[in-house]
């Protein structure tokens, strides 16, 4: 046996927990950076994310020592299953950080082939290897030999125009490697996040390949989620940006998908215990003034359609202390129920 199917035949067992995750159609946690912390995956899978991807891991700095690279790889016990993504633009180095983050136990390691921001892409890295499709195959051979955990990509249809979309074939390639599932981001990268998403490209990567599909862009809700499956027949959905403002989606979509029951947005109880329970965990994590300015991000989302909500955001960003935080919270929701009895069923 080749050393590259012993280590195959040793990253089978993970293979197989990984697809057998991915059947249950699931609704997975997008890697953001400084979003998709350990704080921020924990809250999500309490709300129904099966899968969760971490922050992007630099493999320059994490094959230096940098403090904040080696931060992301840190898997407590409670923080599974989850999968490492790593990115860079040389790809001996992005297989030498693979070893290197292997050995933190995540579910599989995912390449980053699909950040379009131009510090990331500008420099071949992310979306940058869709300019070079034949390079990038090369560099996620390299990686899937250098390790035991299942690798997956996670990139976008192309580049930048139709004409120069390669998905289809890309993916293909992908999985001859032994890339062991996709993640297709529905736009180019010179879209960034401008247009609609074209989950049809999914669809159709999905019919070349035997391994699991992932379709991401725009699954803003439930309904969103339910329907991209139907429509491109994929093994599971990924949600970004709609879950730093509303993270019940992985709940409501669950609900969804399981019992085809539409669940009714979270009460203003909710909404408040949620921003304290963010703000505690990221003051323990970050410490106090860190913290309470990192959860700031989700406030709109997470009091949105709230009476007053506004104002009440206004007055928790220009404060830093978290028992003065949690006090505003805690006023609101107490003034709101005794002075606003027309508003009772925002604030039951």
């Amino acid at each position: 046996m080749s050393p590259t199917e012993t280590l195959r035949a040793r990253s089978a067992p993970s293979a197989e927990t990984l697809r057998a995750l991915l059947a249950a159609r699931p609704v997975v946690l997008a890697p953001m950076e400084d979003v998709s912390d350990v704080v921020f995956r924990r809250l999500c899978r309490g709300l129904g994310a099966e899968l969760c991807v971490t922050e992007f891991v630099n493999v320059e700095g994490l094959l230096r020592g940098c403090r904040t690279a080696r931060r992301k790889l840190e898997l407590p016990p409670d923080d599974q299953p989850t999968m490492i993504q790593i990115y860079g633009s040389d790809p001996s180095r992005l297989a030498e950080a693979a070893a290197v983050a292997e050995a933190s136990g995540p579910l599989a390691l995912d390449i980053n082939c699909g950040c379009w921001v131009p510090k990331i892409a500008g420099r071949g890295a992310g979306a940058g290897w869709l300019r070079d499709p034949d390079a990038m195959v090369s560099m996620a051979k390299m990686v899937v030999e250098r390790v035991a955990l299942p690798v997956t990509v996670k990139t976008r249809i192309g580049w930048g125009p139709e004409s120069h979309m390669p998905i289809l074939d890309l993916a293909r390639r992908l999985e001859d490697t032994g890339v062991q599932a996709l993640t297709i981001h529905c736009r180019t990268a010179q879209m960034g996040h401008s247009g609609a998403a074209d989950w049809s490209w999914a669809r159709r990567a999905r019919e070349g390949v035997s391994i699991p599909v992932l379709v991401n862009g725009d699954i803003k809700s439930a309904e969103d989620a339910r329907r991209a499956l139907e429509e491109t027949g994929c093994a599971g959905v990924m949600v970004g940006r709609r879950a730093i403002e509303h993270p019940w989606i992985f709940r409501e979509a669950r609900a969804l998908l399981d019992r085809g029951e539409r669940l009714p947005p979270p009460d203003a109880r909710e909404r408040i215990a949620l921003c304290k329970a963010h703000l505690r965990a990221n003051v323990e994590a970050r410490g106090e003034h860190h913290g309470v300015c990192v959860t700031r991000r989700h406030l709109s989302g997470y009091l949105k359609g709230l009476p007053g909500a506004a104002q009440l955001r206004q007055r928790l960003v220009v404060t830093d202390g978290l028992d003065r935080c949690l006090a505003i919270l805690d006023e609101a929701l107490e003034g709101r129920r005794s002075t606003a009895p027309a508003e009772a069923g925002a604030w039951a």
